[in-house]
């Protein structure tokens, strides 16, 4: 049996085990870690910040993955070995045929200072509590919301959070006792899709949110509650903020980042393979030209897979990395719209916006049913 060692049990790491599961089940033998307990849709963490509803709601519990030849353990990764293809944990060692590394990104937020002590970040299970616990006792006044860092997750987030506090302000009578100020480094919400941009910016504005692209949040003083910018201080009652992200540790210690950008897992961006033999990367932690989240992380997942059995039955690899993938953004009152991107397929990327409508939140609700019984079964 082939062994397949997948460390990270998100879309990337969960789709290729699927996939292995369902097209060599009889040929390859596949460990999925994962340090976690269960699996939470990195959308889903505006339902618990937004709608009520908690973490137990919409965590799926990596015990009830029942995939055939696949082993999920949950242990942490303490160190990585490219060259040797050797994995220690905190329960033992691996040394896989096919080791892919699928960890993630993690997040510095002590990359600008001032903001552990005065700011909020709804990004991790962590932070989305922090930041319910303070938005239930927020009655009005000023609040900045800013992108801190560049790549960071799910490009559409910041401005579906801010739509959303939006709603939720308004639900409570505190919107007139409230400004908003959106801020980003970037030039445009999504760069590859004027479209989608025209949709976000009209939301933001509709709503009588200021919108300020192209500046970025320096630093925070918590003893004035200001955010230094190259324009100057601005002053807030609430700051919240997209943190700086960042390989895990373990995977900046493994040498795996040498020539990587900006600090990224270097991959082949038509295989997802790193320099090293028989050592794949995907997801957030690789340096594909893509943006950082889900779909693409799960269509990475099908190409590493499809490379993997092409090894195996050493036959000719079919196709390339297409970096595809549907974005669905919440616009807040129940309707969601859609990017379909295409990254690589042509000479420039392609984004398309459409929406929103009711429509497409019913779409948004049965892509995540179909990747629970994909992933989880029925």
């Amino acid at each position: 049996m082939h062994t397949v060692l997948i460390l990270g049990a998100g879309f990337g790491g969960l789709e290729l085990a699927s996939c292995l599961s369902r097209s060599v089940p009889d040929e390859v033998h596949v460990t999925l870690l994962d340090h976690g307990d269960g699996f939470i849709f990195g959308f889903a963490k505006m339902d618990v910040l937004f709608r009520g509803q908690t973490v137990d709601d919409v965590r799926t519990p990596y015990d009830t993955l029942h995939l055939p030849s696949v082993e999920f353990r949950r242990e942490a990764v303490v160190a990585i070995d490219p060259s040797a293809r050797t994995v220690t944990t905190d329960r033992g060692s691996y040394t896989p045929d096919t080791l892919v590394v699928a960890l993630g990104a993690d997040y510095d937020c002590d990359a600008t200072p001032g903001f552990v002590e005065d700011g909020y970040e709804y990004y991790s299970i962590h932070g989305v509590h922090r930041l319910r616990e303070r938005l239930d006792a927020f009655t009005g006044g000023t609040v900045l919301l800013s992108i801190l860092s560049v790549p960071f997750k799910c490009p559409p987030a910041p401005y579906e959070g801010a739509l959303l506090l939006h709603e939720e302000l308004v639900r409570r009578n505190l919107r007139s006792r409230t400004q908003m100020h959106m801020i980003t480094p970037m030039d445009s919400p999504i760069p590859v899709s004027p479209s989608a941009n025209t949709a976000i910016v009209d939301a933001l504005a509709d709503r009588d949110i200021e919108y300020t692209p192209g500046t970025r949040v320096r630093a925070l003083d918590p003893a004035t509650h200001t955010a230094s910018t190259r324009d100057g201080d601005l002053a807030y009652d609430l700051f919240v903020g997209i943190p700086r992200h960042c390989v895990p540790d373990v995977v900046q210690a493994s040498g795996l980042t040498e020539n990587g950008i900006d600090g990224w897992i270097h991959v082949d961006a038509a295989t997802l393979a790193t320099p090293y033999p028989g050592v794949y990367a995907l997801g957030d932690c690789a340096d594909a030209p893509v943006p950082r989240a889900g779909v693409f992380a799960e269509t990475a997942a099908r190409t590493v897979a499809a490379d993997i059995i092409a090894h195996l039955h050493d036959s000719p690899r079919e196709g390339r990395y297409r970096g595809q993938g549907t974005c669905h953004i919440e616009f807040g009152g129940g309707l969601v719209g859609k990017v379909e991107a295409d990254f690589l397929s042509g000479p420039a990327p392609l984004a398309p916006f459409v929406g929103p409508s009711v429509e497409f939140a019913r779409e948004k609700a049965e892509f995540a049913a179909d990747r629970r019984r994909r992933w989880f079964g029925p």
